[in-house]
């Protein structure tokens, strides 16, 4: 999906309001891994998959690309507080990541800037067409989710 069809209508004020409606996928098993380097054409297939009405299983992923959009204010959903940004993962389609900054050891938000080189390992949710991303990109595990995630920006890991 173009950078813009994601992107549109949401403002950057917009960012925090889908993240609360988050949906858990029913899924007879977790992923227990995830590629040990960047693989955006694995993202790109099981995205792929999602719009074409396949299963909506989330997903482990680990993708790499550059960040297009920032949100520059931290937004505080009933899992705690959020930062937010857009990644491109291939010519002209990008995702949006979720960061629990309570749950991450970083500087203070934003820690990421337009341009930047990310390197992103998380649970890839797809709810629609316009609500989807990665979450869970923090280093912690739980019943509903047993890998641990990281951001990577310009070689400096943020988990």
């Amino acid at each position: 999906m173009a950078l813009w069809a994601l992107c549109a209508g949401l403002g950057l004020s917009g960012l925090g309001q889908s993240a609360q409606a988050r949906h858990r996928h029913a899924q007879a098993e977790q992923p227990q891994t995830v590629s040990a380097t960047c693989d955006n054409q694995d993202f790109l297939n099981k995205q792929q998959t999602f719009e074409k009405g396949g299963p909506k299983a989330d997903a482990a992923v680990h993708i790499c690309g550059t960040v297009v959009a920032v949100s520059p204010a931290a937004k505080v959903t009933r899992s705690g507080r959020h930062g937010y940004f857009y990644m491109t993962v291939a010519p002209n389609i990008s995702i949006r990541i979720v960061t629990n900054l309570d749950e991450m050891h970083t500087p203070a938000w934003p820690w990421v800037a337009k341009g930047d080189h990310v390197e992103v390992v998380g649970r890839y949710y797809y709810d629609s067409p316009r609500q989807q991303g990665v979450d869970w990109t923090h280093r912690g595990t739980g019943r509903s989710w047993g890998i641990p995630g990281y951001v990577r920006v310009n070689n400096t890991q943020y988990d």
